[in-house]
């Protein structure tokens, strides 16, 4: 018998911009990271990497860590995530709540069958 495969993290529709800009413009994981905690649009970057037609420009992965060094004063961040594993950890997140918020409803209804039998005795 075949093992069962792990089902892919589903990527969020919200973060799938990321990667595709990080295809797109060859963007490190890194460079991505920062981009998204500068609060850039994925799909505003096609403007700031015009870099071949318009030379005064940075290339996009030194203008962004560039503004990545004058806004937190470092070059790169302290840990740096994939949108892979940012999308399974939002996705454990939600799972974990989703079973404590289950186990909270179970909860009550096995404290009043305890109440009631302790009382009965």
């Amino acid at each position: 018998m075949a093992k069962k495969a792990e089902k892919p993290t589903k990527i969020p529709p919200s973060l799938q911009p990321w990667i595709e800009a990080r295809r797109r413009f060859r963007l490190s994981h890194a460079h991505v990271q920062m981009a998204r905690e500068l609060g850039l649009n994925p799909q505003k970057l096609g403007k700031l990497a015009n870099h071949d037609q318009e030379p005064w420009k940075q290339p996009l992965p030194d203008f962004i860590v560039t503004l990545y060094m004058k806004h937190f004063e470092r070059e790169r961040p302290e840990t740096v995530k994939t949108i892979e594993q940012i999308a399974a950890a939002k996705q454990a997140k939600k799972q974990a709540k989703k079973a404590a918020k289950a186990g909270a409803q179970q909860q009550p209804g096995q404290e009043a069958a305890a109440q009631e039998a302790s009382a009965a005795k």
